[in-house]
């Protein structure tokens, strides 16, 4: 990650800012995604009913592959700091689309462009539009704008 100052960042509104490394989704992943909120449909938790599916086996929940927005893909994606920043957090997000299933076993990596800087009461207000692209597949797995504050 590269420090960079608010106005610095404002010059690189409709720039891809990050391209986080590949993350392999594993079964271990999905079922304790499933775990923790309670959705064990079958095409995600059984591995042979799930073979029986068009998926022909087991697939990430949708809100699997957008949560890896918040730690995964942040993380590892080479984001720029802003300078000041005393925290981030997750403000929300706009047009969600899961565009094609994720096998188990596959993997992923975001791209992630900046759409906006906003101004707020001790705040700047961060849209950032993300492509998650799934490893040898013509469509993405998903596009999502987060929409980040970062308290300054």
């Amino acid at each position: 990650m590269t420090l960079t100052s608010l106005p610095d960042l404002r010059a690189r509104v409709g720039e891809e800012i990050a391209l986080s490394g590949w993350v392999t989704v594993t079964q271990e992943m999905v079922q304790q995604f499933a775990d923790a909120t309670g959705d064990w449909q079958f095409i995600h938790v059984d591995p042979e009913r799930a073979a029986q599916t068009p998926f022909g086996g087991p697939i990430a929940h949708g809100f699997l592959t957008l949560s890896l927005l918040a730690g995964h893909f942040l993380t590892a994606g080479g984001a720029p700091r802003l300078e000041g920043a005393r925290m981030v957090v997750n403000y929300g997000l706009n047009r969600v689309r899961f565009i094609a299933p994720v096998p188990v076993g596959s993997r992923l990596r975001n791209r992630a462009v900046l759409l906006g800087v906003e101004d707020g009461p001790g705040h700047a207000q961060l849209t950032v539009g993300n492509t998650i692209e799934l490893e040898g597949a013509q469509k993405p797995a998903a596009t999502a704008e987060t929409v980040m504050r970062v308290y300054l």
